[in-house]
C-alpha cells in the first residue's frame, strides 16, 4: 500500500497498465542526482505506464541540465513512440554513456514525449518521486522506475524476455 493524501490506496500492479503504453501527466517532485549534482528537477513529468513494466518518468529538458548532456550514437524503435536517441552524461570528469534517452521525433500518439528525457535509475547516483528513491527495473535494458506505490512482477528479470 502506498500513502495518498494521508490515506492508504492500493498499489499498482503493472499487469493493470495497457499496451501501447499510455501517457499519465504526473506533478510529483521528480530529482535525479549524480555525483552531487541535481540533473533534473521537475514537477511536469509525463509517466509512461506500460503492461509488466515500471513507469517511466519523461523530465521536460527545460528541468535539465542539458548541458551536461551529449548526444551518443546510439538509436534504437520502439515500436509504440518511435526512434529512440540516447544521451552520454559527462560531469566532474565522469562519463555515463547512454545514461539517458528521448523521442526526437515521436511518432503521432506520442507527440507529448518530444522535449522529454528519460533516465535509467541504475545509471545514476539516485531518482527520487516525491523523496522516495526509485529502484532500477531488472535487466538494465529497460529505464522503468520502481517505488512502492507498484507490484510486479516486472519485465526485465531472468525468463521475461517472452513477455
Amino acid at each position: 500500500m502506498s500513502q495518498v493524501h494521508g490515506r492508504q490506496k492500493p498499489a499498482e500492479s503493472v499487469w493493470d497498465y495497457p499496451r501501447p503504453p499510455r501517457m499519465v501527466p504526473d506533478v510529483r517532485h521528480i530529482i535525479v542526482r549524480h555525483v552531487g549534482i541535481v540533473l533534473a528537477d521537475s514537477r511536469r513529468c509525463i509517466r509512461v505506464l506500460e503492461t509488466s513494466h515500471p513507469p517511466v518518468f519523461y523530465v521536460p529538458r527545460q528541468d535539465i541540465r542539458m548541458d551536461l548532456l551529449t548526444q551518443s550514437t546510439r538509436l534504437t524503435r520502439c515500436e509504440w513512440k518511435g526512434v529512440a536517441s540516447y544521451w552520454t552524461l559527462k560531469v566532474l570528469g565522469r562519463t555515463v554513456r547512454d545514461v539517458a534517452w528521448s523521442y526526437e521525433e515521436p511518432d503521432a500518439a506520442y507527440a507529448a514525449l518530444a522535449d522529454h528525457v528519460a533516465f535509467y535509475p541504475g545509471r545514476v547516483d539516485s531518482c527520487t518521486v516525491d523523496g522516495e528513491r526509485v529502484l532500477p527495473q531488472p535487466g538494465g535494458f529497460y529505464g522503468g522506475w520502481i517505488t512502492d506505490e507498484i507490484v510486479g512482477p516486472f519485465k526485465g528479470v531472468p525468463g521475461s524476455e517472452g513477455w
